[in-house]
């Protein structure tokens, strides 16, 4: 889930978005959607169809990313079920009041499992605050020490709460991970990046009005950069307003390419041999 959207808000809506010609059909891309929901209910029921229209598109390996309890178990499941899946396991600020010891306990005991890659998406939503923020601190903070605990990388969700979720990785040196679906300023981003954190880029930045966060992507080195579609939410132009889903990814990956002045081959194996980087996992 993203920094803007919540479980009842599925479809962005308005704008249109940068204008960027499609990927040469010739080019057999291999990318990662290093954050996407096909443990949420929009998209859970035809999860595998889904991901056979991603593979059509060269997205051929997914990162599923619970967003409380249950949809972290649903993660670990899909991932156990389908060798292109791997499991991102954690507690969203969101469901904050849902941790406890039992919960962290259980959280340590997916961290070890071998399709499991990182920690989240936890963080800090002071925007929504469907928890009070005393419960989401304690939860953050927890999941980082277990982070800290286990080597494992984390997945990181911020809303109006940069300077204090900044704050608080700041306290953790020895864990690193990405600031997924960044929509930070530049101040935040480099930040971010001096800390170690990638950016999760994401189909925001291919929106008309997203001129900022094209700016901070053309000023941060590529190995800095993560693709993700954050399915269902955020669908990319020409789609926006629609459902997203992975197979939409190369949309992201277009924009990104017409930023930075790379051709479409290049870029994408240079971002795919750092995801293997940050989560290693993921190289089996």
């Amino acid at each position: 889930m993203n920094g803007s959207d919540s479980k009842s808000e599925i479809l962005p809506k308005g704008g249109s978005g940068v204008r960027i010609p499609p990927s040469p059909p010739e080019i057999d891309m291999r990318l990662t959607d290093t954050h996407c929901h096909l443990n949420h209910e929009t998209l859970q029921q035809e999860w595998q169809t889904v991901i056979e229209r991603a593979n059509e598109k060269g997205v051929q390996r997914f990162f599923v990313v619970g967003f409380d309890f249950a949809s972290s178990q649903r993660a670990l499941n899909l991932a156990e079920q389908h060798p292109q899946v791997y499991a991102v396991v954690g507690i969203h600020p969101h469901a904050a009041l849902e941790w406890n010891d039992q919960v962290r306990e259980t959280v340590k005991d997916w961290s070890r499992h071998p399709r499991v890659v990182a920690i989240g998406e936890i963080g800090l939503d002071f925007y929504r605050d469907w928890s009070p923020q005393e419960a989401q601190f304690e939860a953050f903070h927890a999941q980082m020490r277990l982070a800290a605990e286990t080597g494992m990388p984390v997945v990181l969700h911020c809303r109006d709460a940069y300077d204090p979720l900044l704050d608080v990785l700041a306290q953790y040196p020895d864990v690193t991970g990405v600031l997924h679906c960044f929509s930070g300023s530049e101040a935040h981003a480099q930040r971010g990046l001096s800390m170690g954190y990638a950016l999760g880029i994401g189909g925001v930045v291919t929106f008309k009005n997203a001129e900022q966060l094209r700016a901070i992507v053309q000023a941060t080195p590529v190995e800095n950069l993560l693709l993700e579609t954050d399915a269902p939410y955020l669908a990319p132009h020409p789609h926006r307003g629609k459902t997203n889903e992975p197979s939409y990814l190369p949309l992201v990956l277009d924009t990104l390419c017409a930023v930075k002045q790379v051709d479409t081959e290049t870029l994408s194996e240079q971002i795919e041999t750092h995801v293997e980087h940050r989560f290693p996992r993921a190289r089996s």
